[in-house]
């Protein structure tokens, strides 16, 4: 009985924690009152910014780290959270350059007499460019919402049907989670042991919860045709430009272009070493 109680728990952690991103989007700070408009273009130039980087330059990436640090510290998020998300998420960057060693084994560098293939060059900046730019993703949605980036998207203009598309992919998500969690809650406590989880069952489970969900749509659906829904997506917010977003998006870019011009870290580097060696 204590384990199924576990198992209750797990589940309904994991899915509240889903909406947990838009939950710390409805707190008051100084990143969290910026135009969407302007924190999604922000976004948009710090991830081309990491993408432009060379796969060999390491250095030039960790001054970046500013960006998303002053966006966890001003936006009140916390680290925690949004470190376990890119973990869960990281196999999918590791999968993609855990063969970089295998192909590049030229020798790059020495570090305490070791030397260092550009392989694992490439493969550190791989995972350096994926945590800054799934960071960067999460804090977006975290101080903004994601039907806030969506409503952005439609001021920029993206056509409606596609930013209708996206919301509506994103809530279905949540109606889905919770039709699942009724069925493994019921069969759960219909089974004893390891009966119930072959898969035979677990086919038939996702029958009933594909049914389920779509009658549960249109439910839905229905019930917003009701409350005069027409297509039109509107937002109870009203956004407009202030001077402060316009100052916030042209210090961000210029420090953006200004890291990517120069290697900082290379600079400082350089005037250390040749201060205290002769």
């Amino acid at each position: 009985m204590f384990k199924r109680e576990e198992v209750f728990l797990a589940f309904d952690t994991e899915y509240f924690s889903l909406g947990y991103l838009d939950a710390l989007s409805y707190q008051d700070t100084l990143i969290h009152r910026l135009d969407p408009r302007v924190k999604l273009l922000v976004t948009m130039a710090f991830i081309v910014t990491v993408i432009s980087f060379p796969k060999y330059d390491l250095s030039g990436l960790v001054p970046l780290l500013i960006f998303p640090a002053v966006l966890v510290i001003a936006g009140e998020i916390p680290i925690g959270f949004i470190l376990k998300k890119i973990l869960i998420v990281s196999p999918f960057a590791l999968f993609i350059g855990i063969f970089n060693p295998l192909l590049d084994r030229t020798p790059l560098l020495y570090a305490f007499g070791l030397p260092i293939s550009g392989g694992w060059m490439s493969f550190v900046s791989v995972m350096a460019k994926f945590l800054l730019t799934i960071s960067s993703g999460l804090l977006l949605i975290a101080t903004t919402s994601f039907p806030g980036v969506c409503h952005a998207l439609r001021r920029l203009g993206l056509p409606e049907v596609f930013v209708a598309q996206l919301i509506f992919l994103y809530r279905y998500i949540f109606v889905l989670l919770e039709e699942t969690m009724k069925i493994v809650r019921a069969r759960d406590v219909r089974s004893f042991g390891n009966r119930g989880r072959d898969m035979k069952t677990f086919t038939s489970l996702v029958s009933i919860m594909f049914i389920r969900t779509m009658d549960r749509s249109e439910r839905i659906y229905q019930a917003m045709l009701s409350r005069g829904f027409n297509g039109n997506l509107m937002s109870t917010k009203r956004y407009a430009l202030s001077f402060f977003d316009i100052i916030f998006a042209v210090i961000a870019v210029s420090v953006f272009l200004l890291l990517r011009q120069y290697n900082i870290v290379m600079i400082i580097g350089t005037q250390v070493t040749g201060r205290f060696l002769p």
